[in-house]
């Protein structure tokens, strides 16, 4: 057994950590095209909106509290992208959206955190929505979930998001950085960055749920117990999830690929391709690893089995040996009278019967074991 699956057993010796997948409200039936519902539970205590200004020379950003101070970067001939996280505001997003005239459709599906992944143009931005995982490293929970909500434009780009998580933090260090490729090109190759940023945290994620399979794996091998099937079952209700939130994604970035507009490069268009790459390769993991729980679902249920034909074994074999002591017990203890005839069981009167009759039980009882020995059903 290597020392990181050891290490994975030791963290497991109850239940293995799952993630907590908040189930998001639904709106009413009924309501209007566009209606703006936060379906969410993360509540922030405000609206957080930060403005990151850059060009090949120059980055800074800038906290903001109304989103008219945004105007002088996006007037210029700067990149701008304005980070916006939390979603339980609507009166403050609402200025965010207007500011921009975002069609009624991108702001429901902003706030609708149950969206699927998917890319749809809207006139002159693109609108973007993904899910983003990542691996929990507080235990407790094995990832956590929230949903990503991108719209990109000529020289901007917006994301929402439901929390404060610098889930970005990466993409804003290279940006600081000068000379980068993410400085020098659009902010279509900026989108590329936040984009490939979030699926290169599923792969986090995907590793988590590997090495609690191999853990689990390891434990139902040599000891399976029921609350093993219980992480069995939580493991694929956490694939079933993974898939959910990433399938329709390998689509949506298909189609940035295919489609021709002036917001993406050809030059971007090629980044595209390689977080295309990575869609796929996260698809065909969650793939193998949904066949990796159904195959320890079998063998749990086989290491069962096992161990109760072992324990039916020993039974049988138990059985198996008394069943003719029994009946020599079984004979003799039939109450026939020696005195009224002969052939009435004459051994009862012999002063050596009893010890003689024990013994013969016992040499019966080891050539039974002998023979089950030799035939190796012990």
């Amino acid at each position: 057994m290597s020392a990181k699956i050891r290490k994975s057993i030791g963290k497991i010796k109850g239940l293995l950590p799952t993630p907590t997948i908040r189930k998001a409200q639904r709106k009413p039936p009924g309501q209007a095209p566009g209606t703006v519902l936060h379906t969410g539970t993360q509540k922030l205590d405000k609206v957080l909106i930060t403005v990151h200004d850059f060009t090949e020379t120059h980055f800074e950003s800038i906290p903001i509290t109304e989103i008219e101070k945004s105007a002088p970067y996006l007037s210029d001939s700067s990149k701008t992208w304005i980070q916006v996280r939390g979603l339980h505001d609507i009166d403050t997003l609402k200025k965010v959206w207007d500011f921009f005239d975002l069609h009624p459709l991108i702001q429901e599906d902003i706030v609708s955190i149950s969206q699927r992944p998917k890319v749809e143009p809207y006139g002159e931005v693109i609108f973007i929505v993904m899910r983003m995982i990542a691996a929990h490293n507080n235990g407790g929970e094995m990832f956590k979930s929230e949903q990503i909500s991108f719209v990109l434009g000529s020289n901007f780009i917006l994301s929402f998001q439901e929390s404060d998580e610098p889930i970005f933090e990466p993409v804003l260090k290279r940006l600081e950085t000068t000379g980068t490729r993410l400085r020098r090109l659009g902010v279509d190759y900026l989108a590329y960055a936040l984009l490939d940023n979030v699926v290169d945290h599923y792969f986090s994620a995907l590793d988590q749920i590997g090495e609690s399979i191999e853990s689990i794996e390891e434990l139902v091998i040599t000891n399976p117990k029921p609350e093993h099937l219980q992480n069995i079952h939580s493991m694929r209700r956490d694939l079933i999830y993974f898939r959910k939130s990433v399938w329709s994604l390998r689509d949506g970035i298909n189609s940035l690929l295919r489609d021709e507009t002036p917001l993406i490069s050809n030059e971007v268009k090629v980044f595209l391709r390689d977080v295309y790459d990575h869609v796929v390769q996260v698809i065909d993991s969650i793939e193998n690893q949904r066949e990796m729980v159904y195959s320890l679902y079998d063998m749990y249920m086989s290491a069962l089995s096992n161990r109760m034909n072992e324990v039916m074994k020993v039974l049988t074999i138990i059985a198996t040996i008394f069943i003719p002591l029994t009946f020599i017990a079984g004979i003799y203890g039939m109450n026939f009278n020696p005195e009224a005839s002969r052939w009435n069981m004459p051994e009862l009167s012999w002063p050596w019967g009893y010890p003689a009759v024990m013994v013969l039980m016992l040499i019966l009882g080891l050539l039974m074991v002998v023979y089950f020995k030799k035939k190796r059903w012990l």
